[in-house]
């Protein structure tokens, strides 16, 4: 008997190591669960779901009236306006944004690491704050309106289309200097030095070698401007000027919910059309992404480095010094439309905002650890499907996933409508691609080896995940959730839609103010808001400087 039992232990033994061996050597693991896979499905289906909530409210407009309102001559000038404005923001943060890349990273430009960081920081501060700042400094009666005037300088209105162009230009370029920089570090300058050695100048190389590799960077760069101007809300409000999610929020707040619906609808396809486009001439084989990453210096500025050094410091006075001095002003001035109006801050409102954005960080996680998980492990279209899905959220502009969610809760959920818990989901469907994005990095980083190795040993799944799994990704799902949080802080369209009545936050706060026209009250609030993200954007650089 015991030499049975003898027997049997080293032939279980040996099954242990065989399969052990095998595991270690073809580092695989057991696929996600089917209730991992179906609580991934749920979740992309519950962020798609204001789409089909939009699309019903659409369905109950008669035809009729559907007809005359989509071929209404207003619609067509807010297409033509919205179209028109995200083309010029585009072309001209591509103009500023290649340039300065280039100029930071291929050249010796005296202090290159300091113009970096002064150049990217201008998309720290939310541009509907940048929108407040620049109607300060050169609006009616405006700061530098008021000095320039007795020289005899006039400046220009700044409400319009100019000023809408200016103000996103002057927040959102930093995305295309991003990623162009992302993709000159990683350019390999050996094929730059080879086509110098074939007797190409330095513009002939780069205009027939470095510029198709960085294009896909461009690229990207390009479609988050684009996505960015069409869904901005704040600055088209502040410029008085009629883009989509203007004319739907005036239209909103007026019950025309019909019009409301319909524009939300056009939006939706514009915003699909840039997709497609981008689609089109996105990442191929010829990018750059990949490469070792280099840092060598490819052009000597020699005496143009003085008119380099011109054009950057211009820069960063007109993106950062005079938003961040008009809020300076804004918070030491006194006298009417700074100290009065009645509209006192109250620290309560940031305490609101932290609130809100952990409570919107914690669901977002959580939301993103299923799709993630089967996104990592499996090479299914179900898979595949629920992480593309959330992008989808990602895409539509607040404006319009709030009048998607006045239709459910006023329709469908009476109880919900205005209340946390719809506000946090409308961050939740926002939001979730960035902590999906951490999460899945995290996943398909874990050795697999590992969790098989836990398995052989006796460990059941969810016991081989808890032990094994989730300490592995931990880092992925908190960088994920700080980005949602940090993110959610400076939300407004979903937040002035969706906030429960007498529920404050630092953006409603901003808005009301700005409205009631004491610009003064929106100091403390907005310069919170922009160390806020701050963090962000020394996250984002601290990571380039990692790679």
């Amino acid at each position: 008997m015991a030499g049975a039992r003898g027997e049997s232990g080293a032939s279980g033994s040996v099954r242990l190591r065989t399969r052990l061996r095998a595991l270690l050597a073809t580092g695989e693991d057991e696929e996600p669960s089917v209730a991992v896979g179906l609580l991934a499905a749920a979740v992309a289906t519950a962020v798609l779901s204001p789409i089909a909530w939009l699309v019903l409210r659409a369905a109950e407009v008669g035809v009729d009236e559907a007809i005359e309102l989509v071929f209404a001559g207003n619609t067509l000038s807010v297409l033509l306006n919205s179209v028109a404005l995200v083309a010029a923001v585009t072309v001209a943060s591509v103009l500023l944004g290649v340039p300065l890349a280039v100029v930071t990273v291929q050249t010796d430009l005296p202090f290159g690491r300091f113009w970096t960081v002064a150049v990217a920081l201008p998309l720290v501060i939310p541009s509907y704050v940048g929108a407040f700042a620049f109607v300060s400094a050169f609006g009616p009666r405006g700061a530098l309106s008021g000095l320039l005037a007795p020289l005899g300088v006039e400046i220009p209105t700044i409400y319009g289309f100019g000023g809408a162009v200016l103000v996103l230009t002057a927040f959102v370029y930093p995305y295309v200097f991003l990623t162009t920089r992302a993709s000159l570090l990683s350019f390999d300058t050996a094929q730059l030095e080879a086509a110098r050695t074939l007797d190409a100048g330095y513009r002939d190389a780069f205009r027939r070698v470095v510029l198709p590799q960085i294009a896909p960077g461009v690229t990207a760069g390009a479609l988050l401007v684009a996505l960015y101007t069409l869904s901005d809300f704040g600055t088209p409000a502040i410029m008085h000027f009629d883009t989509f999610t203007r004319v739907i929020f005036v239209e909103l707040n007026t019950f025309s919910r019909n019009h409301a619906t319909l524009l939300s609808l056009q939006l939706l396809g514009v915003t699909a059309v840039i997709l497609a486009l981008e689609s089109r001439i996105g990442p191929g084989e010829a990018d750059g992404y990949g490469a070792r990453s280099s840092t060598d210096t490819v052009v000597e500025l020699g005496w143009w480095a003085v008119p380099a050094t011109l054009l950057l410091a211009a820069v960063v006075a007109v993106t950062l010094a005079l938003p961040v001095g008009i809020l300076g002003v804004w918070l030491f001035r006194s006298g009417p439309g700074y100290a009065a109006g009645g509209l006192a801050f109250e620290w309560s409102f940031g305490l609101n905002s932290v609130v809100v954005s952990a409570a919107a960080a914690l669901v977002t996680t959580l939301a993103a650890l299923p799709v993630a998980y089967v996104s990592g492990r499996s090479n299914s279209r179900l898979a595949w499907l629920a992480e593309r899905s959330t992008y989808v959220g990602y895409a539509v502009p607040g404006v319009v996933l709030g009048l998607a969610l006045v239709f459910f809760g006023t329709r469908y959920a009476p109880g919900l409508y205005q209340t946390l818990p719809l506000l946090v989901f409308a961050y939740v469907v926002r939001f979730l691609p960035q902590a999906v994005g951490a999460t899945r990095s995290s996943v398909l980083g874990v050795d697999r080896s590992l969790v098989g190795a836990a398995r052989t040993l006796g460990a059941r799944p969810r016991t081989a995940f808890r032990r094994v799994t989730l300490p592995l990704i931990t880092p992925g799902l908190v960088a994920g959730a700080a980005l949602v949080f940090l993110t959610t802080m400076k939300e407004l369209p979903a937040t002035l839609i969706l906030h429960p009545t007498g529920f404050t936050t630092l953006v409603t706060y901003i808005w009301r103010v700005q409205e009631a026209g004491y610009y003064g009250r929106a100091a403390v609030p907005a310069l919170a808001l922009v160390v806020i993200s701050s963090v962000s954007m020394l996250v984002i650089l601290r990571g380039e400087d990692t790679e």
